[in-house]
């Protein structure tokens, strides 16, 4: 086959197929709405597959759900994973350029908790089974694009191999049981917005958990269903007769996640995706139950691994927004619902245009925020407020940041507060003094709305 072309030619569901059908070891690299997919492939199997979009949100969202059966696998090695491994932006544009050949960042960092015994192997070839399966998704989905086949590299050990067709088999389903939501869900990325006076008759609607009220504020769908540890086409159906009423609405997804392709509308189109998909009666298992077992036939892990104890089907129940809510006294619904405050942030910045930005951002989002102007009366201010989450400028008159964080982390009630730096340098030596004196991460300047909340989705959530 050729080792270039377009989707105008070849769809992505042949091509992957006929590549399942190669003995070489290669790299699928494709690029769409400039947005690149990189799939690697050994013996006709996937050792890997990922996205330019946001990787390492990816990564979080899936180590947090791992987390939940890992005690080893805590906050603070998730956020020394990212510090240690998320390219900042500088060094993206400069890897993008050069046509790196090197494994993506974010299997180096699986490789890391790995060795650094965070996980195990078995627990790391099910980590990478469930993000394949999520670019996979959204690579089914390109419309328009190039492609072109690559030599793959071995400097990076094999995780696992994937069936192709098994991760095929998956995705198709999961898109078939989407589909059942469009045009009005046309994205997981997309942000659901609770309208807290609406009028409608709710006598039919689902009960929704307190939990899902507080968080329905700028998250998208793929988050909150991890925070509330729920799979995402199980929120999105317990959400959609709201949808429908107008009780709640839908926001488009905060950029780059409105690159990615949008779930199919025209059912012929959608029709032609899943043509070959092999017939099953059973639904869709949730992303939850895939973290628990590991099945044989979709992992084929690289190395001899000792067995791990994994809870059986029999006693794990599936978690819902209904199960939290017993009694029609418990039930939430639009109309009746008062939204509190989640979580207290306060911002230090001797600009007021920053702190202005950031007030803009949160606020909006159900977030309390205090924002202080003077470094130096700063620390007073803190202890009186207690917050959840510190954003703390570096570059201030009259005491730089790197003091300030000491200073608030010699305090007891702040040793685990985490304490962002708001900064424009995010280079080594910054990385090495942050680390020195406390800081949890960073936030470059200029941010947007999105790289905020993200930084919320890893701190507070």
């Amino acid at each position: 086959m050729n080792k270039s072309g377009t989707f105008t030619k070849l769809r992505p569901l042949s091509l992957l197929r006929q590549l399942s059908n190669c003995s070489d070891s290669t790299c699928l690299q494709v690029l769409s709405n400039s947005v690149s997919w990189s799939i690697y492939l050994e013996q006709g199997k996937i050792t890997y597959a990922t996205h330019s979009v946001e990787p390492f949100d990816r990564l979080e969202r899936h180590l947090r759900r791992l987390s939940q059966q890992i005690p080893l696998l805590t906050n603070e090695v998730r956020i020394q994973v990212r510090l240690m491994f998320e390219p900042d932006s500088h060094s993206k544009l400069i890897q993008d350029d050069s046509n790196s050949r090197s494994h993506p960042a974010e299997y180096q960092a699986i490789s890391w908790l790995v060795s650094q015994q965070h996980l195990h192997s078995t627990q790391a070839a099910v980590l990478v089974q469930e993000l394949v399966k999520e670019v996979i998704e959204s690579f089914l989905l390109i419309k328009e694009g190039t492609y072109e086949l690559t030599e793959s590299i071995e400097i990076m050990p094999k995780i696992c191999r994937l069936g192709v067709e098994k991760i095929l088999e998956y995705c198709q389903v999961r898109l078939q049981n989407w589909q059942a939501f469009t045009p009005k869900i046309s994205s997981q990325y997309q942000r659901p917005y609770l309208l807290i006076n609406s009028k409608f008759d709710d006598q039919d609607l689902p009960n929704l958990q307190p939990d899902l009220i507080n968080w329905m504020k700028g998250f998208s769908l793929c988050h909150l269903a991890v925070i509330l540890n729920q799979d995402e086409i199980q929120l999105a159906r317990n959400l959609y007769p709201y949808i429908l009423k107008g009780a709640i609405i839908l926001h488009e997804p905060d950029p780059p996640f409105d690159k990615l392709p949008k779930i199919f509308e025209e059912q012929s189109l959608f029709s032609k995706l899943i043509l070959g998909l092999v017939d099953t009666k059973q639904e869709l298992s949730s992303t939850v139950n895939s973290y628990q077992n590991i099945p044989e036939e979709k992992i084929v892990p690289v190395q001899r691994l000792p067995q791990i104890s994994t809870p059986s089907k029999e006693n794990f129940q599936e978690p819902t927004i209904s199960n939290s809510i017993n009694s029609a006294s418990q039930r939430v619904t639009a109309a009746t619902v008062t939204v509190q405050k989640v979580h207290k942030i306060v911002s230090v910045d001797d600009s007021p245009t920053i702190l202005k930005e950031i007030s803009y951002f949160l606020e909006n989002e159900n977030f309390s925020v205090v924002t202080i102007n003077d470094p130096v009366k700063a620390v007073l201010s803190i202890i009186r407020h207690k917050p959840d989450l510190i954003l703390l400028d570096l570059n201030m008159l009259g005491i730089d940041g790197y003091e300030l964080c000491r200073i608030i982390r010699n305090n007891s009630l702040f040793q685990n507060t985490p304490i962002i730096f708001v900064t424009g340098n995010k280079g080594i030596v910054d990385k090495v003094k942050a680390k020195l004196v406390g800081a949890s991460g960073y936030l470059t300047k200029p941010f947007t709305r999105a790289e905020l909340l993200k930084i919320v989705f890893m701190h507070l959530t």
